[in-house]
């Protein structure tokens, strides 16, 4: 996707912590608290430790390093560590955003404390587009081993990089390119925890006798339609009379965009907004109207009671998993897309020690079962993302997609038509699910 005017002067002026590094069991974990197009970077105050969480001010990509509190250095790129395996992430927005960049942070602290001899960095706030190769190149030059970008418009930089450097491994999040020698790509199917929001949603909305869903997207890019038809095709389940508004934010991460993108969908008559982004915003703006939100990507997004449920991410053992295979050199630079028994998906409520929302504790007994009986085929591997969007699939002009028993391949999942050279779909993801008020964005040239 396209990239803004380079802020590489910017980046270079930012601050840096380096800390020690971490392996094993002797690390001590860091305190805690989901791609696309080109976005505005998230503001941020100076570097921080990745042990004290940043607080959010001025807006200037940022870095920090390691798993433990250490001394501060001027440098603008974090320094690796001799005769450690240093790995680095790029992350969209800030580590605390509570959100898709926490959740990868909180999966980097994982790594560390899991992979011996590891020290690893990590660079926020950085934009897609020529920023971000820049980033990725100097990461590179550096001499760190394995390099993780963590949103889609990093995806042409990170690939153009690799082919210059290909003693680094990189790790692509959210896209579809690999090379199969160093430049691999890691998504998961988080449609499949929206598709149980969206069972959760419509019941919520046909109990408040208020049939109207709000859609809060990023960008118009395949995985926010793939994720809006999910949550479409859930609320049908429990609430079959349902429609559904579609709002394109067109950022990642901007709490005020977040906000008002949220106020509209609920003035339109939205009883539940679902979000894309980052921050829990549409919860507070559900809080404040006496309505209902589902936020996305961290259980740290869900705070007030507004907020029904958050489908999230657990990074930590897919990034450990492949830093092991790296580190030993047997990593295969592919495409993996993981499902719920992973481990590496979740839906907040519903998981073990968790416990339900206020919102959904009243929901009709019948559709709670519903979801639970779901979610413990997705966690047994019996029920996935193919089954999320089986047949019979029809869109909202009434054009039957698929026939009854019919399934989707991953690359009708992840790409326009005609998909990528050597790798096209045939149902690619360029419709509406029925019940969906919202017209396809526009194909680029």
């Amino acid at each position: 996707m396209v990239g803004r005017t380079s802020r590489l002067m910017t980046l270079l002026m930012a601050g840096a912590l380096v800390v020690s590094a971490c392996g094993g069991s002797a690390a001590t974990p860091a305190a805690s608290g989901t791609p696309a197009a080109t976005q505005a970077p998230a503001t941020t105050a100076a570097a921080t430790t990745a042990a004290t969480p940043a607080t959010t001010a001025a807006a200037t990509p940022t870095a920090a390093t390691g798993c433990t509190a250490g001394a501060a250095s001027g440098t603008e790129i974090p320094e690796i560590v001799d005769g450690k395996f240093n790995v680095a992430m790029v992350l969209i927005g800030p580590h605390d955003d509570g959100g898709w960049s926490q959740a990868h942070y909180e999966g980097l602290q994982y790594l560390c404390e899991h992979v011996a001899d590891a020290h690893v960095a990590y660079i926020e706030n950085v934009p897609e587009g020529a920023d971000s190769e820049q980033t990725f190149r100097s990461l590179a030059r550096k001499g760190f081993n394995f390099i993780i970008g963590t949103s889609f418009g990093y995806m042409d930089p990170m690939e153009t990089v690799a082919t210059d450097y290909p003693d680094t491994t990189f790790l692509h999040l959210t896209g579809y390119k690999s090379n199969g020698k160093n430049f691999g790509n890691l998504m998961g199917a988080i449609e499949d925890m929206k598709y149980l929001a969206g069972m959760i949603a419509g019941s919520r909305a046909k109990k408040d006798g208020i049939t109207k869903i709000g859609y809060m997207a990023t960008f118009p890019i395949p995985e926010e339609l793939r994720l809006g038809n999910a949550i479409m095709r859930g609320v049908k389940l429990t609430c079959p009379e349902c429609t559904m508004d579609v709002a394109f934010i067109n950022t990642w991460h901007d709490p005020i965009k977040e906000k008002a993108g949220a106020t509209a969908l609920f003035d339109a008559g939205a009883d539940v907004v679902f979000t894309g982004a980052d921050t829990g915003a549409n919860a507070d703006v559900a809080q404040e109207k006496g309505k209902w939100a589902v936020t996305y990507d961290n259980p740290a997004s869900c705070k007030v009671d507004a907020c029904l449920t958050t489908p999230y991410w657990v990074w930590g053992k897919e990034y450990a998993r492949i830093a092991e295979l790296v580190k030993s050199k047997t990593y295969t630079a592919g495409y993996e897309y993981f499902d719920a028994q992973s481990g590496g998906l979740g839906l907040y409520g519903f998981m073990n020690g968790e416990t339900i929302r206020k919102g959904v504790a009243d929901l009709p007994a019948a559709d709670l079962q519903k979801v639970k009986d779901t979610l413990a085929q997705m966690l047994a591997g019996t029920f996935g993302r193919f089954d999320v969007f089986a047949g019979p699939l029809t869109d909202n002009t009434g054009k039957q997609l698929l026939a009854a028993g019919g399934k989707l391949v991953q690359s009708d999942l992840d790409q326009f038509p005609p998909g990528a050279p050597g790798n096209t779909c045939k149902t690619c993801m360029y419709w509406w699910n029925a019940g969906i008020n919202a017209q396809l964005p526009k194909l680029s040239n």
